[in-house]
């Protein structure tokens, strides 16, 4: 069986190709990436060899290259990464934002829908176990306050041009399912971390800065608080999810590890001060707080028991392990 995989060579997307390739063998894998400043086919060099691995470059806002796809590699599954989902970005700019993550997730499920159906509620012969695995982001749901967890069941308040647009996605996503009977899944993930993530992103920054001696720019107090999950972790919850999860389901995915922004950035600092330690002092006296970000939401986090009890998924990385095998990643990047 084919599947398609968008944004591929994005951070999660190069994590979960090499992952789902080795744990499905018969599966067949083709990877749709624009390659923005996103996207890095470095990131997958231990697949590109794969004879079940297929590279095309182009926009997930190309009707006549996706509806090509589907014909060409008979595609009988979908895992949606492809999205612009820096928030900063998105505020400077929103409009990439509108295009990829609602336009590009539009033709999409048109794709699928024309491709695998013949009418709604209808399929194909052949084509009844197809399934559109979308993958979202907890941000939909806006901003927890000290107590309380983000589930399946809360409600939609995006806050950023990034999560609106997202938001808008799952809605066109839900859509498709209930007008037209699509197979459709919804992960909603808390902030992932791991190797391959791009420098922009905030565990990137403080080893990139730690490294070069610069200052190490902690937005506000450093109070906000998120949940943290390694992005393998990840990987298995969608693994799970798209050949699991029940039809029309959302599932939301945490790695239970909540920390805010300066204790994140001290931990880090802490461990490169043992793997990598500096000459004279500690990283953490780089650490320097700066204007707040616009709209930051204070604290995420995630009540993942459904998909716990449903789907009996754990995630294995504790923080210190998974920012351990993160930053001896970085290390290597960066020290070449």
């Amino acid at each position: 069986m084919t599947i398609l995989i968008t944004g591929g060579a994005g951070f999660i997307g190069s994590n979960f190709i090499p992952y789902f390739l080795e744990k499905n063998p018969s599966f067949s894998v083709i990877n749709l990436d624009l390659l923005t400043y996103a996207g890095d086919l470095k990131n997958l060099k231990e697949v590109e060899n794969n004879t079940r691995y297929h590279f095309i470059k182009g926009s997930i806002c190309n009707r006549e290259l996706v509806g090509s796809i589907f014909e060409n590699f008979d595609i009988k599954g979908v895992i949606h990464f492809a999205a612009e989902s820096h928030v900063d970005n998105s505020i400077n700019d929103p409009s990439n934002f509108i295009k990829t993550n609602i336009e590009g997730t539009f033709v999409l499920v048109e794709a699928a829908k024309k491709y695998w159906m013949l009418a709604p509620n209808t399929y194909k012969i052949g084509y009844e176990k197809t399934k559109f695995h979308h993958i979202s982001t907890d941000e939909v749901f806006g901003s927890l306050g000290e107590q309380g967890y983000f589930s399946e069941n809360s409600p939609y308040a995006p806050n950023s041009p990034y999560s609106a647009s997202k938001a808008s996605s799952d809605f066109l996503v839900r859509s498709y399912f209930h007008t037209y009977g699509l197979h459709v899944v919804t992960t909603h993930c808390s902030n992932n971390y791991g190797p391959k993530q791009h420098d922009e992103k905030l565990i990137p920054t403080i080893i990139r800065k730690a490294l070069k001696n610069e200052v190490i720019p902690i937005y506000g107090n450093g109070k906000n608080i998120r949940d943290w999950l390694f992005v393998l972790d990840h990987c298995s919850g969608i693994d799970l999810v798209f050949h699991k999860g029940e039809i029309g389901e959302t599932y939301v995915l945490g790695g239970s590890n909540e920390h805010t922004n300066i204790a994140i950035a001290e931990t880090v600092c802490a461990l490169l001060d043992k793997a990598h330690p500096k000459k004279e002092g500690s990283y953490q006296d780089q650490i320097s707080f700066v204007a707040d970000r616009l709209g930051h939401d204070f604290r995420y986090a995630i009540d993942a028991s459904k998909i716990k009890k449903q789907l009996a998924w754990e995630p294995k990385e504790v923080l210190e392990t998974g920012l351990q095998m993160t930053i001896d990643w970085y290390l290597d990047k960066y020290n070449k």
